[in-house]
């Protein structure tokens, strides 16, 4: 009988671990599509072809996304810039980079002050489209 008890636990403790080697695949694979999901939404929201629909929130989060992935490609462009300019160009450049900052900023709070759930989408917007003139600028492209 001891032995009985002893092989039912060796087999219970078989397959507790059997379970525990499923559940954590099903956690990988599942950790993998979400994060497959959530890679296929952040390019979407790049689409500059793809427009942000929805409420408020999700125009405002798809904006944002945008505004996040033109604001790497302005600091790309503005590193290349410095990298470019000769040396007595250096300084003017930064300087004028934090000047261009401070004006958009205020003039997106500008925006954003507006009234109704509108201006939070107009502030979105003004962030995305001066953070995509500046990087497009930066990087030589403004006619484009």
């Amino acid at each position: 009988a001891r032995h009985d008890a002893v092989d039912q636990a060796a087999s219970a403790g078989r397959q507790d671990e059997e379970l525990i080697d499923v559940l954590r695949t099903i956690l990988i694979a599942a950790a993998a599509l979400i994060g497959a999901a959530t890679f296929a939404w952040a390019e979407d929201l790049f689409d500059p072809d793809k427009g942000c629909d929805g409420g408020t929130y999700e125009i405002v989060e798809c904006l944002n996304a945008k505004t996040a992935q033109w604001d790497k490609r302005l600091n790309v462009a503005y590193r290349q810039a410095l990298k470019d300019t000769v040396p007595q160009q250096r300084d003017p450049l930064r300087q004028a980079q934090r000047a261009w900052i401070k004006f958009r900023d205020a003039q997106c709070d500008f925006v954003a002050a507006g009234e109704g759930s509108i201006a939070r989408i107009e502030a979105a917007e003004c962030l995305r489209s001066m953070t995509e003139r500046r990087a497009k600028e930066l990087a030589g492209e403004s006619g484009k």
